[in-house]
Formats: C-alpha cells, structure tokens, sequence
C-alpha cells in the first residue's frame, strides 16, 4: 500500500509541474514589455474556435478564440488584438498584443496557417473552426 501511494504521490508531483511549465507566462521583457497579456488567453463564445500564436523574440502565447466572424482579421479585432492601418493590399498590421513594429526596426507581422506562410492578408483570410495561425514578429 505504501508503494502505491508513493507512486501516485510522484505522479502528482509531475503533474503539478508539467502543468506550471505548460501555464507559464512569457517574459516581460524586450518586444513584450509592453504586451496586453503574458499568458495564453481565451476569448468569445462564437460557434468557430480558432488558435492565434503569437511569436516575438523567441517567446510565444497562444489567443483561444471562439467567434461567428468569418474572417481572421475581424476576429482579432473584436477582442483588441490587433492594431493597424489601411494599405493598398489591406490592414497592415502594426501591434499584435501590444506589441509593435516599425519601419525604423526594420520589422513586420508575419501571418502563418498551420505552419505555411500565409498569401492572404489577415482581413481577407477566411476562418474555419479549428485553425491555427501564427503571428510571428520578424525582421525584413
């Protein structure tokens, strides 16, 4: 009996800490000092759950948003996640989560889908339920 209990006594000690490193938050630091959120968040209650990543200096968290829009742009700014400006070819992101880019940085908004490099623009990229995108601040 008593090996038993030990036994589940480790396997929940793991578990603890499989899921404190599973919750934990990115730094505040570099690009996410002045980030809106530091942890995985979700948001909404729409019929359509899709997975925002968003990357910045080697750190990420991940958007769980449940929504009725029908394009990724619209989704992200339903909640504020997004900040941008009208161009020829669309939104142009500049902040996601409160983190910025700039011309002077030399840095942009990568938009991915499932890993591949996105051709459509955040504002003309439909949504199904189940998705993943990934917002990658990069350097051009």
């Amino acid at each position: 009996m008593k090996t038993v209990s030990k036994i589940l006594l480790i396997c929940l000690a793991l578990l603890t800490v499989v899921s404190l490193v599973a919750c934990a938050d990115v730094e505040k630091s570099g690009s996410w000092e002045s980030a809106t959120y530091l942890s995985d968040k979700s948001f909404g209650n729409g019929a359509k759950t899709i997975e925002v990543e968003v990357k910045a200096d080697q750190q990420s968290l991940t958007f769980t948003i449940k929504t009725d829009k029908a394009f990724l742009g619209e989704a992200l700014a339903e909640h504020d996640l997004i900040e941008g400006k009208e161009g020829a070819y669309g939104i142009f992101i500049t902040s996601v989560n409160g983190i910025t880019v700039s011309e002077a940085d030399r840095t942009y908004w990568a938009l991915y889908k499932d890993g591949a490099y996105s051709m459509t623009g955040v504002d003309t990229t439909p949504i199904a339920d189940g998705e993943h995108y990934e917002l990658v601040k990069e350097s051009y």
